[in-house]
């Protein structure tokens, strides 16, 4: 089959990956610039210096065999590495987070600045609309994204798919990045701090430039919902407050941003992937099955097995 994937994060890319290997033409679209979704990496430019930081998820870690065989296939291929200070069993893609994404979508044919909008039917297929959208027929469509985007791409034509979609509720997290001048006097990870949930340096993880100091510091949910439509430059002055207030005196800050993930962390679901057949529409992702980005590649290996079943 001809199959569209909306969504270039773990869950549509380990589909489409599957769904390739299975024989099928698979072309995926993602509105943003790269791949990655909640495994981004950002990489600045500022005053001459470069800064990386890994705003989204913080590491990873493999229960279920399925999952522990591809992550060591990834530390084979050298793109992802062990990173105990955070927990015993925790990765991290290398040089950044979305290594391990970056290498699925390098095989795939991936189209970035894509917003998919809507599907239509068409001879017995789909035509998606949106933003660049292709011209081309599809034979089967595959949902990749937040619950929260997923509901109106399926109201229409999958209204059952929808309400499940709509039925999960999704916690926001604030995000500061923050490179210093010098090292801060801290352990590298901190969690549960007042209004931090977790903060890292994300210079100390394996791969990184060592020579930069740069943090992650994350709000826990109940102060990000409480912000959830404040600027991103006051949201970011307070993390930081709260951040000098765990850890005492900080050094000068040569870079500072915020970023609000809205849809951060879904609810734990058990059904795993959902796949109409008969209307060729498939939907994954971690709100379908947990939290975790091993969730997600779960819910994505799910789907790609009922379709080509």
């Amino acid at each position: 089959m001809h199959v569209a994937v909306i969504g270039a994060g773990m869950a549509g890319l380990t589909c489409a990956s599957r769904l390739v290997e299975a024989g099928h033409n698979v072309a995926v679209f993602d509105k943003g610039r790269g791949p990655g979704g909640r495994m981004a990496t950002r990489r600045v430019e500022h005053n001459g210096a470069t800064f990386r930081f890994d705003h989204g998820a913080q590491y990873f870690t493999a229960r279920e065999m399925a999952f522990q065989t591809q992550v060591r296939a990834w530390e084979t291929d050298g793109i992802v590495a062990p990173w105990p200070a955070a927990k015993d069993g925790a990765w991290v893609g290398t040089p950044g987070m979305n290594a391990p994404i970056r290498a699925m979508a390098e095989a795939l044919e991936v189209r970035f600045g894509t917003r998919i909008a809507g599907l239509v039917p068409e001879r017995g297929g789909w035509r998606l609309e949106g933003e660049g959208a292709p011209d081309d027929r599809f034979d089967a469509v595959v949902i990749a994204v937040p619950a929260e985007q997923a509901a109106p791409l399926l109201a229409v034509h999958a209204p059952d798919f929808a309400e499940d979609a709509r039925d999960v509720k999704s916690e926001p997290c604030w995000t500061a990045m923050v490179a210093f001048e010098s090292g801060v006097d801290a352990p590298d990870t901190l969690a549960d701090e007042g209004a931090i949930g977790w903060a890292a340096r994300n210079s100390a993880k394996p791969g990184r430039d060592a020579d930069r100091e740069c943090w992650v510091i994350q709000a826990n949910p109940r102060w990000s919902r409480a912000q959830l439509e404040r600027e991103a430059e006051n949201v970011g002055e307070e993390l930081l407050a709260h951040f000098a207030r765990a850890v005492g005196d900080l050094p000068p800050v040569l870079f500072s941003s915020a970023h609000l993930w809205r849809y951060a962390k879904c609810e734990k679901n058990d059904a795993g992937a959902l796949w109409d057949a008969g209307l060729r529409i498939g939907v994954c992702g971690d709100w379908l099955s947990g939290p975790r980005v091993e969730n997600a590649f779960l819910s994505g290996l799910a789907l790609a097995r009922r379709i080509a079943g």
